[in-house]
């Protein structure tokens, strides 16, 4: 029998407890809960409480995310939610990228006190090969991720991710984003988006189509310009972190 392959070294995920407010942090597409840390620790430093999860097929082997569907990480969400439940009073939901489009949809379907949403995609970029991967993707069962646009490079040495897209798992994050696409209406909590405009992994205008599409009465956007796709581990992150905080004070705070 096959070993199950583990856990990548510093990839597991992490709980840091704080005070009654609980922030759930979700990780990327083929991404880890190593790429939350930075970010956790800031709101830790605060006192928020700190969960980061693990979405199936993530942070072992490629090949496994060939068995994850979307609804296995709608799921991981839904569970990661329960448990911080049972730890804190009140929720808040973000996360990075495809983890982006989990916690909005988490948002529309769970009751939580807020949403942030970084470099969050609203649909995938256009490619031919995407219509034929659902009976052809055995054909080329690795898609590459093309040049990394990382502008702090030692994050992007130490960034921890599958070297590859699984192209049959791209169908399941095709079919996560056009439910998020057709339920982003029931969104009413607060909301903050941000996303950098030297981003090359998502469409440019992805944080725009969020938050005009978002029904939330209260909520607020953050462009910025030197930062890659991984907005929380590069130069400007202590920008995107302060706004954070800041927004989740006013809603958790109010005057």
């Amino acid at each position: 029998m096959d070993k199950h392959p583990e856990v990548l070294h510093n990839a597991e995920p992490f709980y840091l407890p704080g005070n009654e407010t609980g922030c759930l942090l979700i990780h990327g597409y083929t991404g880890t809960p190593f790429e939350m840390k930075m970010l956790a620790r800031s709101l830790h430093s605060e006192g928020y409480t700190v969960y980061a999860p693990r979405l199936f097929g993530h942070a072992t082997d490629p090949e496994d995310m060939l068995r994850a569907r979307w609804w296995d990480w709608v799921g991981n969400v839904e569970d990661a939610l329960t448990l911080l439940k049972a730890t804190t009073q009140r929720q808040v939901i973000m996360g990075l990228s495809m983890g982006g489009a989990l916690a909005l949809l988490a948002s529309a379907r769970y009751p939580v006190e807020a949403v942030i949403s970084l470099s969050t995609p609203y649909a995938l970029p256009p490619d031919r090969r995407i219509a034929l991967l659902k009976h052809f993707s055995w054909v080329f069962p690795r898609i590459s991720k093309g040049q990394p646009d990382w502008h702090n490079a030692q994050a992007g040495q130490e960034h921890i991710d599958y070297p590859y897209f699984p192209s049959r798992s791209i169908l399941e994050l095709k079919l996560l984003l056009d439910t998020l696409r057709a339920e982003i209406s029931n969104i009413t909590v607060p909301a903050f988006f941000a996303q950098s405009r030297q981003d090359t992994t998502i469409l440019p205008e992805s944080l725009d189509y969020l938050y005009t599409h978002v029904s939330s009465s209260q909520k607020d956007k953050l462009w910025v310009e030197n930062s890659g796709h991984v907005i929380i581990r590069e130069p400007q992150r202590e920008l995107v972190f302060s706004r954070v905080k800041s927004f989740l004070t006013q809603v958790l705070n109010p005057a």
